[in-house]
């Protein structure tokens, strides 16, 4: 069972699980689980995408209950009208907050876009990024005898594909787990010392305007347990409190 973050007459917003892919895909034919086919066995209905998360990416993910409301929502998201709010854990020793302006090529798939124009220009692509942690842990898994890592927040101001995952590998920072731009070794170090396999970039928060009454929305979705796992080895607990899942409360005897 999906977690439901927010839910109206109109829309509704899930916490999607790392791993899941958002619909049936034919590049994933043996795939069973989609969080659309899930939702909707789960409230009895249809419901309409707004937008996407990559498979590895876990967080917030936003659907309208009727297609006019979704499409009313996907122009908010095309005129940048929304605000997406991301954390991640990179590689190495970020400080500060800049901006990353560089544009990148559309990144097309070899098999469903094997016929794709493929002689386009490079668009433009802005991201965001504020450092909110760093440590430097004593495991040797590159070339160095101590690991460093960044808790960072991360606001794209553009939608391409891959944008932040290819953003921080441009600046030398890849992100945990990022199988595709990211460090392979690192991942692979992470997984061993750390018990954590998965692409740490989690969608955290939404902020919207409702569809039909306006009212403005700010969506937040915890992290789950391999993000909260690797924050408290790291101890990074208390650093985004909002994100954080509440413990049972237990008593010693």
């Amino acid at each position: 069972m999906l977690e439901i973050i927010y839910q109206d007459e109109h829309i509704v917003a899930v916490n999607k699980p790392a791993g899941w892919l958002v619909h049936r895909s034919w590049l994933a034919r043996h795939e069973t689980v989609f969080v659309m086919q899930t939702l909707r066995d789960q409230l009895g209905q249809h419901v309409f995408p707004v937008h996407r998360l990559d498979r590895p990416t876990s967080g917030v993910l936003l659907m309208g209950l009727s297609s006019e409301v979704a499409r009313t929502l996907s122009q908010q998201l095309e005129y940048q009208q929304m605000q997406k709010i991301y954390h991640a854990v990179v590689r190495g020793y970020v400080d500060g907050e800049d901006i990353i302006d560089y544009a990148l090529m559309e990144e097309l798939d070899k098999i469903a876009d094997k016929f794709a124009d493929t002689d386009r220009e490079a668009q433009s692509a802005i991201t965001h990024y504020r450092a909110l942690a760093k440590i430097e842990c004593p495991v040797e898994i590159g070339r160095y005898p101590t690991s460093r890592f960044s808790l960072l927040e991360l606001k794209p101001k553009t939608g391409r594909r891959h944008q932040l995952r290819r953003h921080m590998a441009h600046i030398r920072h890849p992100i945990i787990g990022d199988t595709t731009h990211g460090d392979l070794r690192q991942n692979r170090g992470v997984a061993k010392y750390y018990q954590t396999g998965r692409l740490m970039l989690h969608a955290s928060h939404l902020q919207l305007q409702h569809p039909v009454t306006g009212e403005n929305l700010l969506l937040t979705a915890r992290w789950d347990s391999p993000w909260q796992y690797l924050l408290e080895q790291f101890g990074w607990q208390g650093v985004v409190p909002e994100l954080e899942c509440p413990r049972p409360i237990t008593f010693e005897l």
